[in-house]
C-alpha cells in the first residue's frame, strides 16, 4: 500500500487536507500541534475504468487501489534539532513512501503563520532544511494550498504570491506542485493521481464475477513483479499472464470476446506491465 505523509508548519491546512481526503473529523483548529499523534486515514484512488470493469463482468465485489495518508503535526524550525516534538515528528516522516508539503498561499488576518507572514517560499526553505538535516530525502509534491478556514479570506492562487516570490515564483518550487482548495474540495482526486506520477506508479487490473480490483505497481515492472502486489506465489511460481489492454476489453464487452477477437495475449516473464492492463496470472 502506498503510504504519503502530510507535512508542513502549522496552521497551514494540513489537517483541512487530510480530513477532505480521507472524510475523516481530526482537529484542525488555529493553533500549532493541533495534531499530536499522526492520523491516518486509507483513501481509494479515483479511477473510472473500474468501474466499468465491474459492470462487464458483473462482479460482485469492486475493489480500489488504495492510498494511505498520514497526518503529521506540523514541523518548525528547529525541528531536527527537537524544537516542538520534531523529532518525534520526524520519525513519523522516516515511514512514509512519498511526503505531501502543504504549502500555504493565502492571506488570512484571522488565521496565524508561526512566522508571522505568508512566505511561501521561505516556509518551503524551512521545511525541507529540518527534513534535510533528520536525514529525509524521499520523493516531495507541493500542494499549493488556496483556501482558508475564515469568512475573510482574500482569493488566492499562484498570480497572488508572486510578490513574495518573485515573477517565476512556481518556477522556484523546488518539486513538482498541485493547486488544491481542501475547503471546497477541489483537485483531490488530481492530487493522489500526482502521488502516483511522482513514484513512477501505475494501476493495472484483475475482473472476474468474484470480484473486479485495482493494483499497484512500479512503471517499468515486468509481470512476475506486478503479480507480487497480489500474493508473492504470483512471482514466484509464474508461469505466464493473460493480457488485454483496458480500452480493449471494454471495446469487446467481455474477457472470452476479447479473446476471441485475438486480444487476449499471452505474456512470460520478461513482459513489462502497462498502465490499464488487465491481468490473469497463472502460476
Amino acid at each position: 500500500m502506498l503510504k504519503i505523509g502530510i507535512v508542513g508548519l502549522p496552521n497551514v491546512g494540513k489537517s483541512t487536507l487530510f480530513n477532505a481526503l480521507t472524510k475523516k473529523n481530526v482537529p484542525a483548529e488555529n493553533y500549532p500541534f493541533c495534531t499530536i499523534d499522526p492520523s491516518v486515514g486509507i483513501v481509494p484512488v479515483p479511477d473510472e475504468r473500474l468501474m466499468k470493469l465491474s459492470v462487464i463482468s458483473k462482479s460482485k465485489k469492486t475493489i480500489p487501489a488504495v492510498v494511505e495518508f498520514v497526518d503529521i503535526a506540523g514541523l518548525v524550525k528547529g525541528a531536527s534539532e527537537g524544537a516542538g516534538l520534531g523529532n518525534k515528528f520526524l520519525s513519523h516522516i522516516r515511514e512514509v513512501d512519498a511526503i505531501i508539503e502543504v504549502v500555504r498561499i493565502f492571506e488570512d488576518k484571522d488565521m496565524i503563520h508561526v512566522h508571522d507572514k505568508v512566505d511561501p517560499l521561505f516556509d518551503i526553505e524551512v521545511i525541507n532544511f529540518e527534513l534535510e538535516q533528520g536525514g529525509i530525502k524521499k520523493p516531495t509534491l507541493y500542494v499549493l494550498n488556496t483556501s482558508a478556514l475564515a469568512e475573510n479570506v482574500k482569493p488566492a492562487r499562484t498570480t497572488d504570491v508572486v510578490q513574495s516570490g518573485g515573477k517565476d515564483f512556481v518556477a522556484k518550487l523546488p518539486g513538482p506542485h498541485i493547486e488544491v482548495d481542501p475547503i471546497f474540495g477541489t483537485g483531490l482526486d488530481n492530487l493522489i493521481k500526482a502521488s502516483y506520477d511522482l513514484l513512477n506508479l501505475i494501476t493495472f487490473f484483475t475482473t472476474g464475477e468474484d470480484e473486479s480490483r485495482a493494483w499497484t505497481t512500479l512503471r517499468g515492472a515486468t509481470a512476475p513483479f506486478a503479480g507480487r502486489s497480489i500474493h508473492t506465489d504470483f512471482q514466484q511460481k509464474f508461469i505466464r499472464a493473460e493480457v488485454v489492454s483496458y480500452e480493449q476489453l471494454v471495446e469487446a464487452g467481455s474477457f472470452a470476446k476479447a479473446r476471441e477477437k485475438g486480444w487476449v495475449r499471452t505474456e512470460g516473464k520478461e513482459y513489462i506491465v502497462k498502465d490499464g492492463d488487465v491481468i490473469e496470472f497463472l502460476v
